[in-house]
């Protein structure tokens, strides 16, 4: 198979300076402002955006270090299979989160409820629809137990460090 390249649309600016404390889901987040810085060649496909009060923003943990098939997620102190948690250190280091749209200036958006590092290179934008995204689950795993501490639960360092 060939090689995959992305190139990032934009930047996500957040009073998150570096990994650690900084909240591990936008659950975590919420009331948070940032913004996101798009460049010029992408402002026009901004348009009809700010009918929407909900976006996933998807972007590159540009941070992570090396992964490992089994890791220690936030919400635990058990070692899990990686695709089974969030961990940003991952094959595709990867990230996507749904944020709340506040406002629309030109190339900038205005953000909330963030849970990203200031600087992260933005990879995409798609809108948030809950007649298409929003599902009745039956499992959430082991996170299921741990969702309830969402909320006082921030990066460690953990995974930026390399040695998860």
């Amino acid at each position: 198979m060939e090689s995959i390249q992305y190139q990032p649309i934009g930047i996500i600016h957040s009073p998150h300076k570096t990994t650690e404390g900084t909240p591990i889901q936008p659950s975590g987040a919420k009331g948070i402002a940032g913004h996101i810085e798009i460049f010029p060649e992408y402002t026009a496909g901004l348009a009809d955006l700010a009918g929407f009060s909900h976006i996933f923003i998807l972007y590159h943990f540009h941070l992570s270090k090396k992964f490992s098939l089994k890791v220690k997620p936030f919400l635990d102190d058990q070692k899990r299979g990686l695709f089974a948690t969030r961990a940003p250190s991952r094959p595709n280091p990867i990230g996507l989160s749904v944020v709340r749209l506040t406002g629309i200036t030109e190339s900038n958006l205005k953000i909330q409820d963030v849970d990203v590092v200031d600087g992260t290179p933005l990879l995409d934008i798609k809108p948030y629809v809950p007649d298409f995204d929003v599902r009745q689950v039956d499992q959430t795993g082991w996170i299921g137990l741990k969702t309830g501490k969402i909320e006082e639960v921030v990066d460690d360092g953990r995974f930026s460090d390399g040695s998860n």
